[in-house]
């Protein structure tokens, strides 16, 4: 249309303009006049009285040129006198309306076209993504094509039953009649649950990549707008695009989005998220069927979603994608190395013994950040030590050696961080200790660090007694060491720790013998979030009484089992913390032998540096937990209220 435009432009322009100026030559009035007088005109047309046009007899010279061919204005419009003069003269006179052709009527529209031509523009960019006038019911979804990187099930790992179970699904969209021979039906919807990092969206486009037919795939969110009516739209032109390209798979990642519970809070039934969602399970399972048409979901929150979007017919199959175990952990690291250089020293297999509860994207990020730290060391390939650095980078935080602590505060540190592992030690059945460390990590200024030797899905009575215990074991050193009076702020995350793991024991684990096996509290919902409209109990005042006098007692159990094992072997708690002062970390056989009273190998050498000095640790530095057992922390340089 530019292009069009420009054209019929240059054509206007030559006919107004080029060819009027070499057919006639203006001329003044005066030299019409006289050479009226002369009587040299042969004919006139005169136009509303205006402008006269007309041929000399014999031709006249102007300005250097010839003129045979002549125009005049008049100076003021008197065409009766005029008249009457080329009447004398025995003029032929015709008079003529203004030329109005082609070039004259796009003079007049162009202000038009241009002011209506700004008004779509403008009305465009309004839109999001310059999406044309009226399209804002359009689906946004993303039709993959073959010029996409593809992710095949090959750079999938760690979720081998949800890899089946899609793989089952691509099977048939590739050859229908192998299922339907006796008497199967395509699936509708498959949802894909777990927690975050566990690879949902990367199953989905390994499953665009292996199918081999046509994949859309779009965010739950993109589905509402600030107009009424566009989500439900959308999903209406969604669900006809994929009618057109039918077999196909339509991807929704986030679907909790656009999914939850109807009624949810004090909104109302009319909001617009709900005419989305009724839309959606409309076109999913309603009147019309939508044959060849896979739904593919992603969801971490199914919890929130609403019961008529996950029942069969809608989403036939609910596939878990959980957090993968230590075999599991191992697969999805030789994924992640395949293009990373690796020394001889590598040992993948302790890697992944080592991070149980990390999901993939935990363990894509410890190679990440492993290649980047060999890169540093001008190392040719990754080695063991790089990922182990790696490792503890990500799941205790980076270390803070620069950071200036007093000796006080180093000691307090020390005797609090060997109160949490020599309390670990003498409890038989926790998991061992994997390093104990008084060099501040993340938020934290020390660390003891634990981790299973191998995966627990569930756990003992015992276990969680002893691990309050261990909790317990940093304050009561501290209060053994240096009296009850200078316990520090250091044992806040501990004590918290242990309350949130006790009130699940009386209330959820049915763990107390006083409250019996009963779940406490269990109709306190968050509003706003599902199915109430209010918070209520359904506690008595009594039974709540009974709940905080249980936790209590568990608490003080607990404090005192600390107390009488740190009380029992003062010799020990003096050697690691002394150890602790020298060493700043000692690791699980250095803690060993110290537990059992032997001496210690020396220390390798290593090259020293000069620490620069930097501001004291913030009032509410605290330690961080971790997935993976306990993370305990020592006290803040300056109380938590200063």
């Amino acid at each position: 249309m530019f292009w069009v435009l420009i054209v019929l432009v240059s054509l206007v322009f030559y006919q107004t303009l080029g060819s009027r100026r070499d057919d006639f030559i203006e001329v003044p009035y005066s030299i019409f006049s006289r050479e009226l007088q002369q009587n040299n005109i042969a004919e006139v047309e005169v136009e509303r009285g205006k402008v006269v046009e007309g041929r000399f007899k014999q031709p006249i010279a102007h300005d250097g040129d010839e003129v045979e061919q002549f125009k005049a204005v008049l100076p003021i419009q008197d065409s009766e006198s005029l008249v009457e003069r080329l009447e004398e003269k025995s003029v032929p006179i015709k008079a003529v309306e203004p030329k109005t052709g082609f070039g004259t009527i796009f003079i007049q529209l162009l202000p038009w076209v241009i002011l209506i031509g700004l008004w779509i523009f403008f009305f465009r960019q309004v839109q999001q993504g310059g999406n044309r006038a009226f399209s804002f019911g359009k689906s946004k979804a993303k039709l993959l094509t073959g010029d996409t990187p593809k992710v095949t099930f090959q750079d999938v790992a760690g979720a081998d039953e949800a890899k089946v179970e899609l793989e089952e699904i691509i099977e048939f969209l590739k050859d229908p009649q192998k299922f339907q021979r006796l008497g199967g039906r395509l699936p509708k919807g498959v949802l894909l649950v777990g927690p975050p990092g566990t690879g949902k969206t990367l199953l989905a486009r390994a499953v665009a990549g292996e199918a081999g037919r046509p994949f859309f795939s779009m965010s739950g969110s993109d589905f509402v707008e600030m107009f009424v009516g566009v989500g439900a739209s959308r999903v209406r032109d969604l669900f006809e695009q994929g009618k057109a390209h039918a077999p196909c798979i339509i991807f929704i990642d986030e679907i909790d989005a656009v999914g939850r519970h109807r009624g949810a809070g004090l909104g109302g039934g009319h909001d617009e998220r709900e005419q989305t969602l009724n839309q959606l399970l409309v076109e999913m399972d309603g009147f019309e069927s939508n044959e060849g048409v896979i739904l593919l979901a992603a969801t971490n929150r199914p919890d929130v979603l609403d019961p008529a979007l996950l029942r069969p017919g809608r989403f036939d199959r609910q596939i878990v994608v959980d957090m993968p175990d230590v075999r599991g952990r191992e697969m999805i690291l030789k994924v992640h190395v395949r293009k990373i250089p690796l020394s001889n020293d590598v040992q993948l297999g302790t890697i992944a013994k080592a991070t149980p509860g990390l999901a993939g994207a935990d363990l894509a990020n410890i190679v990440n950040e492993s290649a980047l730290l060999a890169a540093r060391r001008d190392k040719p390939a990754v080695e063991m030590e790089d990922l182990e650095d790696a490792k503890d980078k990500v799941m205790l935080g980076v270390e803070r050696k620069s950071m200036v602590v007093s000796d006080e505060e180093r000691k307090l540190t020390a005797y609090h961080e060997a109160g949490h592992a020599l309390v670990s030690i003498r409890i038989p059945g926790l998991d061992p200790v994997h390093k104990v460390t008084i060099v501040p990590r993340g938020r934290a200024g020390g660390i003891t660090f634990s981790l299973p030797e191998e995966d627990r899905h569930y756990y003992k009575k015992e276990f969680i007694l002893g691990r309050l215990a261990m909790a317990y074991g940093g304050r009561v050193a501290e209060e053994l060491i240096f009296g009850p009076e200078k316990v520090t702020t250091g044992a806040a995350q501990d004590i918290q720790q242990a309350t949130d793991m006790a009130r699940r024991m009386v209330m959820q684990f049915g763990m107390s013998d006083a409250v019996g096996p009963v779940a406490v509290g269990d109709q306190e919902h968050q509003i706003f979030l599902g199915r109430e409209f209010a918070q209520h109990r359904d506690v008595s005042e009594k039974t709540a009484e009974l709940v905080d006098r249980e936790i209590k007692r568990i608490l003080d159990e607990a404090y005192e089992r600390a107390q009488e094992i740190l009380s029992s072997d003062l010799e020990t708690l003096h050697r690691m913390a002394a150890v602790l002062l020298e060493r700043e970390t000692i690791d699980r056989e250095e803690v060993e032998l110290l537990a059992e009273g032997k001496e210690l190998p020396p220390p390798p050498v290593a090259p020293t540096a000069d620490k620069p000095e930097l501001t004291k640790p913030k009032s509410d530095d605290k330690p961080t937990a971790s997935d993976t057992g306990p993370v305990l922390g020592s006290p803040p340089a300056e109380p938590a209220g200063a």
